[in-house]
């Protein structure tokens, strides 16, 4: 490991985080310094922001196909983290341009700042060599992440939302970090490279190894939304600034898979056969209970977070492939299903704007009152369900194909017949707003300037992906390979 040496490549390492925080700090700036009907400028500000930089970190800091430890071997320097920061950092643009139009948060400097430490806490996530620092990492990324679900002060069910968020994920984060610390016990290391060849040598009980990596699981599961730690999810959603729920179903979602693969693919490879077990089991309840709540909702955040719910478990039948085409499918499905979610959860918060509602009969004739936002749902919902020639249909394949690859046919199968079920709720919402007939039909819903440039290029990247699949499931590829 080559932590010790300090060069440029330790600031390459870590640009797009240092991006981020001069991003953050300016934005600060600004708060204080602009007067205040020119605040709304601030969502701009971090949008553009963060898209320049995933411009210059591609000019500039691609890392090279060999990895490298850097920052006392806390970080690694590879192309997974590389491609799941600028994912990080997309995610989190659309979502201001979303939210910049929103009265109660889109001119509130401090909702981009918390945003923007939020998205920095994801990026040192997916980099992070070290237990010590991929929990400080979690912690940066979950702690802005509790005040935005409870943003909105004077809402019940935000604040709700927010002391939800933070109970369950304080709890959880303190079972996982007590696995660490036995980790840590048992193994003499904190690294995760390490971490295999000391528990070698030491020739530890497997016993005592599925122990340590249950604690930690409940904190990984929760971090995702698995089964059976996905439950504060739907009331969170539903409680929380609508682009913020859509942020935390995308973003912070995709940094938990990021931290999965690495952890488990990379520190326990001796007890591999136990944790695909689990973790299949874990997938096939996520999915199922997940598509099976959604049936009965009648409130459209509500049923978008069982819908995500779901769509963690079809991410981890690519997770239990363990195969570079498992790691490229995870990796690729997170890539499109940001930009689906976002595209569903940011057309949710126009709606909502104008209705006052998020309730699915509230959308009736939505497709009379503003044919564009109608059409942006019908590609998010069609792509959320794996409909061809949307993104959604070739990330579904993948995953199970990487599945089939490695014999789980079951569980591909599994997959397909739970595709089958999460598609009649999909189909259901659209009935609602292409066959429904509503008295509010001569009421337009205006979609504002900045809603309609992220929502017209979260829709043309879901169709984009759809049909040219290829060269994104080659940058997956890319990132799996850094794994080993």
């Amino acid at each position: 490991m080559s932590g010790s040496v300090f060069d440029a490549t330790m600031f390459l390492a870590i640009l797009p985080e240092l991006w981020i925080f001069v991003l953050a700090s300016l934005v600060l700036i600004l708060d204080l310094a602009l007067p205040k009907e020119q605040h709304r400028v601030l969502g701009w500000v971090t949008a553009v922001g963060l898209l320049l930089g995933i411009v210059v970190n591609l000019i500039v800091a691609i890392p090279p196909e060999q990895t490298q430890f850097v920052w006392g071997d806390l970080l690694r320097f590879d192309r997974l983290g590389f491609v799941f920061s600028l994912l990080f950092m997309f995610g989190a643009a659309m979502t201001a341009l979303i939210s910049s139009n929103l009265e109660r948060i889109g001119q509130r400097g401090d909702f981009y700042v918390l945003m923007l430490v939020s998205t920095l806490g994801m990026c040192l996530m997916a980099s992070a060599a070290d237990v010590i620092m991929l929990y400080l990492a979690i912690e940066t990324t979950s702690i802005p992440l509790y005040v935005l679900a409870g943003f909105y002060k004077d809402d019940d069910k935000s604040t709700e939302a927010g002391f939800k968020y933070l109970l369950f994920g304080a709890m959880t984060s303190a079972i996982m970090l007590f696995g660490f610390s036995y980790l840590f016990g048992l193994a003499g290391t904190t690294n995760l490279y390490e971490l295999v060849n000391q528990v070698a040598r030491n020739q530890l009980s497997p016993f005592l190894l599925y122990g340590v990596l249950a604690f930690i699981l409940v904190g990984f599961a929760f971090k995702i939304s698995a089964f059976p730690f996905h439950f504060w999810a739907p009331d969170v959603y539903s409680g929380a600034p609508t682009p913020i729920a859509g942020f935390l179903s995308t973003a912070s979602k995709a940094a938990g898979f990021a931290v999965l693969v690495r952890v488990l693919w990379v520190g326990f490879p001796e007890i591999q056969p136990y944790w695909v077990y689990i973790m299949t089991g874990v997938s096939i309840a996520t999915m199922t209970v997940g598509n099976l709540l959604a049936l009965a909702q009648k409130d459209i955040k509500r049923l978008l977070a069982y819908s995500s719910i779901a769509h963690a478990g079809y991410a981890l039948i690519g997770f239990v492939a363990v195969s570079e085409l498992g790691a490229t499918s995870v990796i690729f499905y997170l890539g499109v299903y940001l930009l689906t979610n976002l595209a569903a959860f940011g057309t949710v918060s126009v709606f909502e704007k104008t209705s006052g509602s998020s309730e699915i009969a509230s959308f009736a004739g939505l497709s009379r009152r503003s044919p564009w936002l109608a059409m942006m749902m019908l590609v998010a919902l069609l792509s959320l369900a794996g409909m061809p020639p949307f993104g959604g249909f070739v990330t579904k394949f993948a995953v199970f194909a990487a599945a089939v690859q490695r014999g789980l046919i079951g569980l591909a199968v599994i997959g397909v017949l739970n595709s089958i079920v999460g598609l009649y709720y999909y189909l259901t919402v659209l009935k609602v707003i292409y066959l429904y007939r509503s008295e509010e039909e001569h009421i337009a819903v205006p979609i504002p300037q900045a809603s309609l440039l992220a929502l017209a290029f979260l829709s043309i990247g879901i169709i984009v992906v759809g049909i040219i699949a290829a060269p994104w499931f080659d940058i997956g590829t890319l990132g799996a390979r850094a794994l080993w």
